[in-house]
């Protein structure tokens, strides 16, 4: 051999040499493989990895690292290293000028390990110039080189220890010192370097350790530890969180992806139009562009259609592809490792059967069985590692894609897709692409290894593996369908679940009314229809899931049984001996793995493809054409808005809404938009802001731009927040503002001034304030051109003039700016530059004022009708027609006001009104408490109850909490009530009997391979199989019975909670739907609902599964080697403390996790709601900002989980790994009392023992996290609720009330029990058939009368007394139902028309039809597609809100009953249709007792009394012209409102 040349001259030296390394009681290595093998591993090892080492530097370059203490000592240290080579290499020429001839390794070796010397020199430093903290590459390069000297090292003190060997002094003291300095270099690099100069690190106040971790460190997690024992020692909270890694943000990613996607997009329009087209006949669909699409020939277009849509898959490849790919080459490397285990196991069985081999091979074959084991655990935990990681950026771009595509989509595409829809879009398919990150690579992997464990079961075995192969083969098809099968189900589950979750949304934002007209029953009704679809699909599926459970545990065993029985049956000679069954035994239970996982690899792909799909169709959505409205300075432009025969529709598809507009405004002027109830005044202003997609024609908008909704949209933060709305704040500016829209007052009262926070959708403000709120932003915000929606007819006259001067007005704090007023009042008209006339879709009239009266058009008629009676009051300004309402009351403040806010209300300065400063006070929660007015000459005006201290500390919603410590055993034990205790019991005592049954079976086997064998045959084969096989059919049997037992189980406990949750969640009372965020409760109905309805089961069925199985295998190895008695425990221990820290840990880490994913979701919500508001000021860069914000706080809590996970699977499977190290270790230590076949079954069960541990604290802890859900769920069911819904005994009967005589006797309310009364000491009687008007400044009690009426808050004190019947003593219902009110926001639910008028379907079509015709709404349902069926979409949208109010009005006809409560129903109702309302409640309900809460005195100046109400108290109580008469409080309200 050309390496014996090298050792030795002429090759006398011998290479390798059997006797002396083997077969010996003392085995050594040659002189010559010492001198050169061992010397040039290390070497070639650094040579290999240098280049590819030195490209990945050049690319990642941290930063610049300072020379320290350590890098000198590792610098210095190499260059010795090197001096010590090559003065081994100059003692080699000195000793040839001697005249001693060495052979040539001599002068080889040194020269190569000098050179490799300096390379790993130079590596230290180019790795601190390129910020490298701690170097994988050295420390390996160290651990071999060390590894490879210690074998000479020993050998040469052998050497020297033999007496008379020669010893070559130098050369001896050279290795020494060689020796001992790579020992110090190996121990250096175990420590990092300091962090680069400018890292982000530095200025991060808590870094994640990560980045400056050392190898070792990194590779076994250990930099997490600091975090681990804090987790242990108390709970965690959202402050000891890292930062996240720069490449982990939001920022990183979602840019990437953003940038890909856009190429992508751009590529396929290229691609698209490519295509031949061969156009027939001309559609008349036209495209965004104008473009007019031709129907194609299909024949030309099919080969490039493919890929005509952009490709998501590439464009998510192209963005983590790079990083995810290294994951390949851990995943490869652990998979052939995996089969090191049933070699060594081979090696070991036949070591056993060998009396004669030396005792030091056993130990051997043991270390080695230790240290693959352990380098298997670090390699696969690395390769999680970035597959989760990998996973989290995935999220982190799905919910950044989908919220910037939502802020440009347009509005036709927005309604293919509810909130729901587009919230899920971002929870459960981001969630789906994160599972997938972790499967995706067994895709290749398990066939891999499929091959891999069929090649050696091969060699074992011979061709007899074709039968458990073809066992396999036939399973593969059975389960191929069962996915399909699942997938179509998981479709249809999806499909329900968004239908309930959309509905629940609804009742939730509906509650309120709800209440008030009693529906909830006919709600519950409907949820509950679409959970017994869902139910049923689970159920399917559920049966599935326990098939495919059977056929899965039991392939493994048939495989092993068919292939045994062919084995030993096909030839006598064949003996099944200890070798080959429990070799074949570890194999297949590797083969197990890659086969389970694939059905659920392949069914997380077809889910992931779903998601995928979903997806990129919301991606793909069109976006609304940026250019279609021209911003910014316009050159040489007569005005300010220009538009020249513009045609609109809200889609591409609808007809145009509006038609052939032209005007121009001119700079600084100020136009009203007038005209009737959805004739399209709104829709101009979207037409303008560029929301309708625009058929024809030139917009134009010069600068910048504010618009005021008619809905006012408010964010949940403070109120300042919401009117600065992003800008910078001036302070004198903002003081400006505040004063001109009337909001002092409001700030005065409100708890924390102007810092307070603002619910969801803006509950604890009123109406009038929400829009006062939403103006302020708009004048704050300083723009050019300002689009005011109708912003006056939410507050009351004085207000609303107020504001009109101003703000609006030509005296304004607008006065130069261009503004447009869509209104409804007609005195404000007068003082318009221009007013712009529309009638269904088109501009019929326009002109100034005078020129308008002029002509005598429409719009003269209009006038003439409704201003006579305005005109001379207060020169025409306060009477707005739609709705000078006079004062609002506490009402909607406890009332989480419904989308709709449309609330009246005060916010008048003092010295407008009659001198009363209004105070408001709010308490803790949501609810005002009782409003304490004094006139100023009362000395405590200022008594505002709220100290400093609070001043701050006011929230108004309750946060999701996160519940800290363990999960209480009662949950467990209300989960298995739910299941119901036989089941839970049942599949408990099946479990048990399929692992006995498993524990037999193996042990047979060992039994069986120690049969004697007599002339090559064994005995007693034909028993033996039937045994074994009958062992495992009952193990079958068992299975299959535990999993159908556990599915059914759960469906029966997710359908029980359910029901339960909504029940309780119904039954609450108004408080709690005001103190909690609606986010919370769809959060309890779809993700805990969902985690309850799929993932227990499973869970608990694997953690079953995995408990019994680790209690089985230390039972077989206590039965082989009784002496690991003494391991068992400590190891135990190890375990259990090891668990206990992590799930400490674990639990808040997820807690926190889904305490921060809440607002993720509720901010996504508010901005889908306000989009247009977002686009109008053009905000859309801080949205981002914000949304990117809130996914990074939720991912510091997910990452340091994902680590957790990692940190906790290496600790645990080194535990593992040490029972297979004793395990073995026992076994050749009793080599001689026991037999093959135990050796092999102890040492078989202890390998598979590491993935059990693994999988039983995984499930263990995932147990934990999930059964929160039903903790979360019981918790809902455990709130205070309101009084029952009926009660038989009291019941009142059919026909009550017939007379409709309500008596209020020293009624008294408070809301709650630490406030002071709101109505205090009333006693009134009204009269049935009595019309009784209700009035009273904001804040005196007016609506919280109506709520006491109708028991939405209990009476404190006094009762209501109605027909006789004591009202607080009957059933809710009983009550609700014969009382019709309603109500100031007009609520409509999504559904078809007649559903929202009669959701119990107890009138017929003509009684419906009749209430429509008397509602005036008959032409308009008749003018509808569907009539009665059309569908409303979610909260009513479609519907205009004078429509919706008119669709009230309808259902207090249909309903009918005795007592009517109006409250003041007209704010968003044109004057006509004002009239018309007003005329069928006189009509209609003549001998019914209507109670109006009146906030426009006119419409009530006919009614037979008026009650006047002032701080809780009747004050006055007479018919109007009486009270006129009084000069008392009710004339003064009426001189307000300039009545008299």
């Amino acid at each position: 051999m050309a390496i014996q040349g090298l050792c030795s001259e002429g090759g006398s030296e011998p290479f390798w040499d059997w006797n002396l390394t083997w077969h010996t009681e003392n085995p050594d290595f040659t002189k010559c493989f010492q001198n050169t093998i061992l010397v040039w591993v290390p070497c070639i090892y650094l040579w290999v990895c240098f280049p590819i080492y030195f490209l990945y530097l050049r690319r990642h370059d941290r930063g610049y690292i300072q020379m320290s203490h350590l890098n000198k000592a590792k610098t210095a240290l190499g260059l010795l290293l090197w001096i010590i080579c090559w003065a081994d290499l100059f003692y080699s020429f000195w000793e040839r000028s001697q005249n001693i001839f060495r052979p040539p390794v001599f002068v080889i070796s040194p020269t190569v390990l000098g050179i490799t010397m300096l390379l790993a020199t130079f590596l230290i430093q180019y790795e601190r110039m390129k910020g490298v903290q701690s170097s994988g590459v050295m420390l390996i390069f160290w651990f071999t080189a060390l590894l490879c000297a210690t074998i000479i090292f020993r050998s040469k003190i052998l050497h020297a220890l033999n007496l008379g060997a020669e010893v070559d002094v130098f050369r001896y003291v050279t290795f020494y010192s060689y020796f001992v300095l790579v020992l110090i270099q190996l121990i250096l690099s175990c420590f990092p370097e300091r962090p680069p100069l400018f890292s982000e690190t530095v200025n991060d106040p808590i870094p994640c350790p990560e980045s400056s971790a050392s190898f070792l460190s990194k590779i076994t997690f250990w930099w997490i530890t600091g975090l681990m024992i804090q987790g242990y020692r108390r709970p965690l909270e959202a402050k000891d969180l890292w930062s996240l890694n720069k490449e982990d943000t939001s920022e990183e990613v979602v840019q990437g992806l953003a940038r890909y996607w856009e190429k992508e997009c751009a590529n396929t329009k290229k691609q698209a139009i490519k295509m031949v087209y061969s156009p027939k006949k001309q559609m008349k669909s036209s495209n965004s562009n104008g473009d007019v699409t031709e129907e194609v020939e299909a024949l030309i277009v099919k080969p490039s259609q493919r890929n005509s849509a952009p490709s998501l898959l590439k464009v998510l490849y192209k963005t983590f592809g790079p990083y995810f790919l290294m994951s390949f080459l851990f995943k490869a490397c652990h998979d052939l490792m995996m089969f090191s285990g049933p070699e060594i196991l081979k090696l070991l069985i036949n070591f056993v059967n060998d009396k004669d081999a030396p005792n030091w091979q056993g130990y051997l074959y043991t270390g080695l069985l230790f240290a693959c084991a352990c380098l298997q655990t670090l390699i696969l935990h690395q390769y999680f590692h970035i597959c989760f990681v990998t996973g989290m950026r995935l999220k982190t771009a799905v919910i950044g894609a989908v919220y910037r595509k939502a802020l440009v989509i347009t509005n036709s595409a927005r309604k293919t897709s509810t909130v729901g829809e587009i919230v899920n879009l971002m929870s459960v398919d981001a969630q789906r692409f994160m599972d997938l990150a972790t499967y995706i690579n067994m895709i290749w992997s398990a066939p891999l290894q499929v091959i891999l464990a069929l090649y050696l079961l091969w060699q074992n075995l011979g061709p007899s593996v074709l039968a458990g192969v073809a066992v396999m083969i036939l399973l593969v098809p059975v389960n191929a369908v069962m996915a399909m099968k699942t997938k179509t189900y998981q479709v249809a589950h999806m499909k329900s679940k968004d239908n309930r979750i959309k509905l629940m949304n609804e009742i939730l934002n509906g509650i309120k009314v709800l209440k008030l007209y009693a529906w909830e029953l006919a709600f519950k009704e409907k949820i509950l229809g679409i959970r017994q679809e869902e139910l049923k699909v689970l159920k399917k599926s559920a049966y599935l899931a326990a098939v495919s459970t059977f056929t899965w545990v039991c392939a493994p065993f048939l495989v092993a049984l068919s292939t045994f029985a062919v084995y030993v049956l096909v030839d006598k000679n064949n003996v099944l001996d200890a070798q080959k069954a429990f070799v074949s035994l570890a194999l297949f239970n590797i083969l197990r793995f890659p086969l389970n996982i694939l059905p659920m690899v392949i069914s997380s792909v077809v889910q992931a493809s779903v998601s995928l799909k979903r997806l990129r169709l919301f991606l793909s959505h069109e976006e609304l054409e940026p250019d279609s409205v021209i911003r910014g300075s316009i050159k040489d432009a007569e005005g300010s808005i220009i538009v020249k025969n513009a045609t609109f529709s809200w889609s591409r598809t609808d007809p145009p809404s509006l038609n052939d507009i032209n005007f121009t405004v001119p700079e600084g002027s100020l136009i009203a938009v007038v005209g009737q109830v959805g004739c399209g005044k709104s829709s101009l202003l979207s037409a303008l802001l560029g929301e309708m997609d625009k058929r024809e024609g030139y917009v134009a908008v010069k600068g910048s731009v504010a618009y005021v909704p008619q809905q006012a949209w408010i964010q949940n933060a403070a109120l300042k927040d919401n009117i600065i709305f992003g800008r910078e704040m001036k302070e004198s500016q903002y003081k400006r503002v505040i004063e001109a829209c009337a909001l002092l007052p409001d700030i005065e009262i409100l708890p924390s001034g102007d810092r307070t926070e603002i619910g969801e959708k803006g509950v604890n403000l009123s109406g009038g304030q929400k829009q006062r709120v939403s103006l302020a932003r708009a004048v704050y915000c300083n723009t050019d051109v300002y689009l005011f929606d109708d912003p006056l007819s939410a507050v009351d006259a004085h207000v609303g003039k107020h504001i009109f001067d101003k703000v609006i007005g030509p005296k304004g704090i607008l006065k130069n700016k261009t503004r447009v007023l869509v209104t409804h009042g007609v005195s404000y008209l007068p003082l318009m530059d221009t007013i712009i006339v529309m009638t269904d879709g088109k501009i019929s009239e326009m002109g100034s004022y005078q020129d308008l009266l002029k002509q005598d058009g429409a719009f003269a008629e209009f006038l003439r009708t409704y201003a006579n009676a305005d005109q001379d009051v207060e020169n025409g300004a306060a009477k707005k027609g739609e709705d000078p309402k006079t004062g609002e009351d506490k009402e909607d403040a406890n009332s989480p006001t419904v989308k709709e806010g449309k609330h009246m209300e005060n916010g008048v300065l003092a010295n407008e009104a009659t001198g009363k400063p209004i105070l408001r006070q709010l308490s803790n929660s949501s609810t005002y408490s009782g409003e304490t007015g004094k006139s100023p000459n009362q000395t405590s005006t200022t008594e505002l109850q709220k100290a400093p201290a609070e001043k701050n500390a006011w929230k108004l919603t309750e946060a999701d909490t996160a519940k800290t410590g363990r999960v209480k055993a009662t949950v467990y034990w209300e989960y298995m009530k739910a299941i119901g205790l036989f089941i839970s019991f049942l599949s408990i005592f099946l479990f048990m009997c399929n692992h006995i049954a498993a524990l037999a079976s193996n042990y047979w086997l060992s039994l069986w391979t120690d049969d004697p064998i007599i002339n090559g045959t064994q005995q007693h084969t034909h028993v033996r199989l039937g045994v074994y096989g009958a062992l495992g059919m009952s193990q079958g049997i068992a299975v299959f019975g535990y999993s159908m037992a556990v599915s059914i189980g759960g469906i029966f406990a997710s359908r029980h909670l359910h029901i339960g949750l909504l029940h309780s969640v119904l039954r609450s009372p108004m408080s709690f739907f005001e103190r909690t965020p609606s986010g919370n409760l769809v959060n309890r109905f779809s993700k805990e609902m969902d985690t309850i309805d799929s993932v227990i089961p499973q869970i608990i069925k694997m953690f079953m599964g995995s408990l019994f199985n680790v209690i089985g295998a230390c039972i077989i190895i206590l039965l082989a080697t009784p002496i690991a008695a003494i391991v068992i425990p400590p190891l135990g221990l190890v375990y259990f403390f090891v668990q206990r820290f992590y799930v400490a840990t674990s639990r808040q880490l997820k807690r926190l996790e889904s305490v921060s994913r809440s607002p993720v979701y509720s901010h996504f919500n508010e901005t889908l709601l306000g989009v247009s508001v977002i686009r109008a000021f053009e905000e859309q860069t801080r949205f981002k900002q914000q949304s990117d914000l809130k996914v990074d706080e939720n991912q510091k809590a997910y990452f340091p989980s994902i680590v957790a996970n990692r940190w906790l699977a290496v600790r645990l499977e080194c535990v593992g790994n040490c029972i297979v190290l004793f395990a073995a270790l026992f076994a050749v230590i009793a080599r001689n009392s026991l037999s093959p076949g135990l050796v092999g079954l102890s040492v078989s069960y202890s390998l598979q023992v590491t993935t059990y541990l693994n999988w039983l604290v995984r499930m263990s802890s995932e147990m934990e996290t999930n059964i929160v859900a039903v903790e979360r769920v019981k918790e809902y069911s455990e709130t205070e609720k309101e009084a029952p819904w009926c009660i038989e005994q009291t019941a009142p009967p059919d026909n009550w009330p017939h007379e409709g005589k309500v008596e209020f006797r020293g009624y008294g309310l408070r809301y709650r029990e630490d406030l002071d009364l709101v109505l205090k000491n009333i006693n009134v009687t009204i009269n049935g058939g009595e019309k009784v008007g209700i009035v009273g400044r904001t804040g005196a009690g007016k609506s919280s009368l109506t709520l006491g009426l109708f028991r939405i808050n209990e009476s404190a004190e006094g009762e209501i007394i109605i027909d006789g019947v004591n009202v607080a003593k009957i059933g809710l219902h009983d009550l609700r139902f014969k009382i019709t009110i309603i109500p100031q926001d007009p609520v409509l639910f999504s559904g078809s028309l007649r559903m929202n008028l009669d959701p119990f379907d107890k009138y017929s079509d003509e009684e419906i039809w009749t209430s429509l015709e008397l509602a005036h709404l008959k032409n308009f349902v008749s003018s509808l597609p569907d009539k009665l069926n059309h569908e409303c979409s979610e909260g009513g949208e479609n519907l205009s809100v004078g429509q919706r109010q008119l669709v009230c009005l309808a259902r207090a006809l249909l309903r009918k009953s005795k007592i009517l409560v109006l409250d003041e129903a007209t704010a968003a109702v044109d004057l006509e249709t004002d009239d018309l309302i007003q005329s069928t409640i006189r009509t209609q309900f003549e001998d019914c007792t209507v109670l109006t809460i009146a906030h426009r005195l006119n419409t009530i100046m006919d009614y037979e009394r008026v009650l006047v109400l002032d701080k809780g108290e009747i004050v006055e109580c007479d018919s109007p012209t009486n009270l006129l008469q009084k000069k008392g409080i009710f004339y003064s309200m009426a001189k307000d409102s300039g009545l008299v």
